[in-house]
């Protein structure tokens, strides 16, 4: 139990310094190509900090263990909105461009009730034999990922950098990344091992490993870089980051993880999938609320406090 404690620190030092790199190397290949820093968070940054919640839902996938995979993408999305983004807002107000607000969140929301509908088709509407997504249904949700990419690319407007930051080298900057995103890969998969096996040994159920302890330590990556975007005033970066994240968990991973194996909801209910499609829909009102155009102080705290209510009913209901 002493050593799995001590690997579970290293990996979130390797969180913390990973973030740290990759955030300023992003930043800095953003600028060079004439890329936004929203696209480059939405992709290349939002993809490496998805590498976790991937590598544990295929794992699940392959081994035959829906609640694993629908598990670890519900606890991570729902984790990634409420309290990795909400306590970016609380650190420094994340602002939302007309782009952000017309386009890219309701994307989430979109996609997110197509999980839902997908997931659980049999429940609201009688169709199929059981609930969960089929192999077909993980293709379409690959294609779509395809042309979402595709069309941000296609659309993107580069706008000027939100924060004065010093020039790197095109090399350096692409170092920086990738050293980046191997210290948060390399240090997210630390800590999954070894809070999953502390977990286990207190007896819980995979559900409740998926949903909190899974969802929560392949969110590190999320979480350290958005803190650390927001700190340095890389708002774009940050919801980039939490948006593409959760977008690449619904269609890349779950349509990825339903090609291999169906994934069946069996272990989900509608107090899950409420919290998910809540926590999307929390994002898009926050344009609207406090002050407008951005995930303020006050949006921040409201999303901390759905995501503390949710953990109470999951410990109550584990």
């Amino acid at each position: 139990m002493i050593l799995q404690i001590l690997l579970l620190l290293v990996g979130l030092a390797l969180i913390v310094f990973g973030a740290d790199y990759l955030v300023d190397g992003a930043s800095a290949i953003a600028r060079k190509a004439g890329v936004s820093e929203f696209v480059i968070g939405l992709t290349i940054v939002g993809f490496g900090t998805s590498c976790p919640e991937m590598v544990v839902s295929f794992l699940g996938a392959i081994q035959g263990n829906s609640d694993i995979s629908i598990g670890n993408v519900v606890g991570s999305n729902i984790f990634n909105s409420l309290l990795i983004l909400g306590l970016t807002g609380v650190v420094s107000p994340v602002a939302i461009t007309a782009a952000n607000r017309k386009r890219d969140i309701p994307i989430v929301i979109g996609v997110t009730l197509l999980l839902i509908l997908c997931g659980m088709s049999f429940t609201l509407f009688g169709w199929g034999g059981s609930d969960g997504l089929t192999r077909v249904e993980g293709a379409v949700f690959l294609l779509i990922f395809a042309a979402y990419i595709f069309y941000c690319f296609k659309s993107d407007s580069p706008t000027e950098s939100e924060a004065p930051q010093k020039d790197l080298k095109l090399w350096l900057a692409i170092l920086l990344t990738l050293g980046g995103l191997a210290g948060l890969v390399i240090g997210g998969r630390l800590f999954v091992n070894n809070a999953t096996a502390i977990a286990r040994a207190l007896g819980v159920s995979d559900k409740f490993i998926a949903i909190t302890v899974l969802a929560g330590g392949t969110s590190l990556p999320e979480l350290a870089t958005c803190v650390v975007a927001a700190a340095k005033h890389r708002g774009q970066l940050a919801l980039g980051n939490i948006l593409g994240s959760n977008i690449f968990n619904i269609l890349l991973i779950l349509g990825g993880s339903a090609l291999i194996h169906p994934v069946s909801f069996s272990g989900m209910n509608f107090v899950d999938l409420g919290v998910l499609l809540l926590s999307a829909v929390l994002i898009y009102t926050a344009a609207f609320t406090g002050k407008k155009d951005q995930v303020d102080r006050f949006d921040g705290a409201l999303m901390l406090l759905c995501e503390a209510a949710y953990l109470v009913w999951l410990f109550i209901k584990r």
